[in-house]
């Protein structure tokens, strides 16, 4: 990356030095523009944040009350320091988006995370032409190739209709923003009761206050009966798996939703009942797509299989260059990130 860019890389973050802002800074800095709320993104000791007005909701969530946040809506231009900044739909969560960065005509684009494949609960991806296009690359490789989402939530239903019919709980593990509630809007609702851990219940209430459609669900710590969960769905992140809050629920099964169940090591790896083939990411279809879409002159690509995708990329005309964040893009090392603002929610819902 040239220095001389509107977007550089540095220590703390990737800088635009005309705007005097960072775009999603993994160090505490003056102005900090967020892609999503997801926790490699959304880092707190900022002194100001601007984020997407549909994100606003759950960057507050992660950030706390006291953070300084500003707002603007998709598609809306506003100018930092001489320089038109505007967001733009990314697909990847509720509230994710694009950055389109711009000065005397040159055009940089940030994309943050991003999937193309339709998403209820969340706008649609959006190709925004630019010069310059910094892009993920979580499953980077020609094997990463999504089914339509409507057999894998068909998947899902069945499994928790023959564990009803066993008596036994399903326990489906999804990352607590974004994943679970796509599992959630997607799933058949009348199979039977719905709950949910803590760290997935209040950014749940988030979405609903969205407009998202979601089933109605209970937190499993006020549930009295234990009997009560036999027979239901209980959604809980990945760091649950494993833990003794399960122990509550009596017999039942278990099962993940992630992109990496598609490596069947990973489900080895987690232990689990049911590996269920669903991301939040582009699969290589879909990012060649963004890619070509964006019609930029060079590529950047950063986190996950980058390297891979910049050398398929030079080998067919592309100009691509490798980029080293900070961003994890990786679903299970993002669960990680995720667990501390998880605990502080959980302790917040039992106050």
């Amino acid at each position: 990356m040239k220095k001389s860019g509107l977007i550089t890389l540095t220590a703390r973050g990737l800088y635009c030095r005309q705007g005097d802002f960072y775009v999603d800074p993994w160090k505490p800095v003056g102005k900090a523009v967020l892609t999503h709320a997801h926790a490699d993104h959304t880092y707190r000791g900022n002194q100001e944040y601007l984020v997407p007005a549909e994100g606003e909701r759950l960057s507050r969530i992660r950030l706390g009350d006291e953070a300084n946040i500003s707002s603007e809506k998709y598609g809306k231009t506003i100018l930092i320091n001489g320089v038109k900044v505007s967001f733009h739909p990314a697909g990847h969560v509720l509230g994710s988006a694009q950055v389109r960065v711009e000065y005397k005509g040159e055009i940089w684009v940030v994309s943050g995370d991003y999937k193309l494949m339709p998403d209820a609960t969340c706008a649609p991806f959006e190709p925004v032409r630019c010069h310059h296009f910094i892009t993920e690359a979580t499953f980077g490789l020609p094997i990463y190739r999504w089914q339509p989402t409507e057999f894998i939530f068909e998947e899902i239903n069945s499994w928790w209709r023959r564990n009803r019919e066993k008596g036994k709980a399903s326990v489906i593990f999804a990352y607590s923003l974004g994943k679970s509630q796509r599992v959630m809007n997607g799933i058949d609702r009348t199979i039977g009761r719905i709950y949910t851990h803590g760290a997935v219940e209040r950014l749940t209430e988030a979405y609903r206050e969205h407009g998202v459609d979601l089933p109605d669900t209970q937190y499993v710590g006020s549930v009295e009966n234990k009997k009560d969960f036999i027979g239901s769905l209980i959604v809980a992140p990945p760091s649950a798996d494993g833990s003794t809050w399960l122990k509550r629920f009596g017999s039942h099964s278990t099962g993940f939703a992630s992109g990496w169940m598609m490596v069947r090591g990973a489900r080895r790896q987690r232990a689990v009942d049911r590996g269920f083939v669903l991301s939040d990411h582009a699969d290589w279809p879909e990012l060649l797509r963004a890619i070509d879409s964006s019609e930029a002159e060079t590529v950047y690509v950063t986190h996950g299989f980058s390297e891979e995708v910049v050398r398929w990329l030079n080998e067919n005309g592309q100009h691509a260059v490798p980029l080293k964040t900070q961003f994890v893009g990786d679903e299970a090392a993002e669960e990680e990130l995720q667990e501390v603002t998880e605990l502080q929610e959980i302790a917040e819902l039992r106050s």
